[in-house]
């Protein structure tokens, strides 16, 4: 018989994982394990109808142009009503573009406009999503284990998507890509129905705006008033970029002409994403002061491909830097959390995104060309030099520097010099303004929201 001792112990959480962040966990979770699976399906479903890389591509490009045009409209809406209906609405929307691709697939008559506009419609989901998530994530832990928390949450999604990814290749080698597609479309009906059962009694009440250009406004001078965010950001888009680059047209190159072909690729990437596991986990123990330099000083995997390395050592950069990638990622969802005000957290989330992924498609479509006029060696070190260039330009800055992890709730507002309208810096030349302590997902920066 179980005592009534032992009932406690099954049922305890930690102080920092309540009701709303176990909600989102989970949600995360069953999401990231659909769509990491559906993106592989996609392409997959592309080259079954007759398409070839090219049109791969398009349907790629299809999803990531309205991400980028709506995230930051996405943001303003997130801060302006109930964060939670704005995710679930956006799951629906996922749902049911998932669902017509996935019918279109198992029919045998998808056309190449069709999956397209349908992935279209999933990118626009996405970019009203994912800054209301990282905001009700951000409003759902509070105190000094919030960096915990953030650690555990992108572990959860971390190894998900992982898993995800794995399971996934599997399933459309067995079954096919529809109906991986229609698994995904499942996968969001349940995390919405999760995402319903969000409580924002927490959250205070939004004073009315003056319209959306209005909060877009608002929130643009909050991410250019902080130069420890603009300066990041600014590095990111061009890291995001070029790396997604080499992953995306150099690194299956490199794979086929050096390392044996896609099985090698597929472990190294596989490699990776079990570093940033790793370094979830490393982040639920460790927690350094100086936040964003921690984060800031990152390894990327392109020189490795650039010489190319053997495997095995590409396998340990690529680990390694999963690892590193992950760190930045905790501290940097630790530096939002702890710095911006809770009822600017979406806006400011999307600038945050847009600035991320905006040049994604144009590092993606830049590549082959300056492959073919540089040579693809010289390409990936000219890509390695501009990552070491402006992490260092970002080292430069003395806020990225300085800016310290706090243990204790600081003011809700941002003090304002009434003399020229110039945020206030505290004792340690960080700015003083909203939140308690914590976090932000990654996928831009570092992995985002499923």
């Amino acid at each position: 018989m179980t005592s009534a001792a032992a009932l406690p112990r099954r049922t305890r959480r930690p102080s920092w994982a309540g009701r709303n962040y176990t909600l989102l966990t989970a949600a995360a979770v069953v999401t990231n394990l659909g769509s990491q699976g559906a993106l592989i399906a996609a392409a997959f479903a592309v080259l079954a109808a007759g398409g070839d890389g090219g049109d791969v591509g398009l349907v790629a490009a299809a999803r990531t142009v309205p991400l980028v045009l709506f995230l930051l409209i996405g943001g303003a809406v997130a801060d302006r009503l109930p964060r939670h209906r704005v995710m679930v609405a956006a799951n629906v929307l996922n749902c049911a573009s998932q669902g017509a691709f996935a019918l279109l697939v198992l029919g045998g008559h998808a056309q190449l406009w069709q999956m397209m506009l349908l992935s279209a419609l999933g990118g626009t989901g996405q970019a009203f999503f994912g800054p209301a998530a990282e905001g009700m994530l951000m409003s759902s832990v509070e105190g000094e284990q919030a960096g915990r928390a953030f650690a555990v949450f992108r572990m959860a999604m971390q190894g998900a998507g992982l898993g995800g990814a794995a399971l996934g290749g599997a399933l459309v080698a067995v079954i096919g890509p529809g109906w991986v597609l229609a698994v995904d479309a499942v996968a969001f009906a349940v995390a919405g129905g999760l995402r319903s059962f969000l409580d924002v009694g927490h959250i205070p009440p939004r004073a009315p705006g003056g319209g959306l250009l209005a909060d877009l406004r608002d929130g643009w001078h909050e991410f250019v008033g902080r130069p420890w965010l603009w300066t990041i950001v600014a590095q990111f888009s061009v890291v995001v970029a070029v790396v997604g680059a080499a992953d995306a047209v150099y690194g299956p190159l490199v794979a086929r002409d050096s390392l044996g072909g896609p099985g090698p690729w597929g472990l190294a990437l596989g490699a990776f994403g079990a570093g940033t596991v790793g370094g979830a986990l490393l982040m639920t123990r460790w927690k350094p002061r100086r936040l964003l330099l921690a984060g800031t000083l990152c390894v990327f995997p392109l020189a490795a491909l650039a010489v190319p390395v053997p495997v095995g050592p590409l396998y340990a950069v690529m680990f390694v830097s999963g690892l590193a990638i992950e760190v930045f990622g905790v501290s940097w969802m630790t530096a939002l959390h702890q710095e911006i005000p809770e009822e600017k957290l979406s806006r400011v989330s999307a600038y945050d995104w847009f600035g991320s992924v905006a040049m994604v498609p144009l590092a993606t479509a830049l590549a082959g060309p300056a492959e073919q006029a540089f040579g693809r060696t010289s390409a990936l070190w000219g890509c390695s030099v501009l990552v070491v260039v402006v992490t260092a330009a970002v080292l430069c800055v003395p806020d990225v520097r300085n800016l310290t992890r706090r243990t204790r709730q600081v003011a809700q507002r941002t003090p304002v010099s009434p003399a020229d309208g110039v945020p206030l810096l505290g004792a340690e030349g960080a700015q003083v303004s909203g939140g308690t302590l914590a976090s932000a997902d990654a996928e831009g920066s570092a992995g985002r929201f499923g």
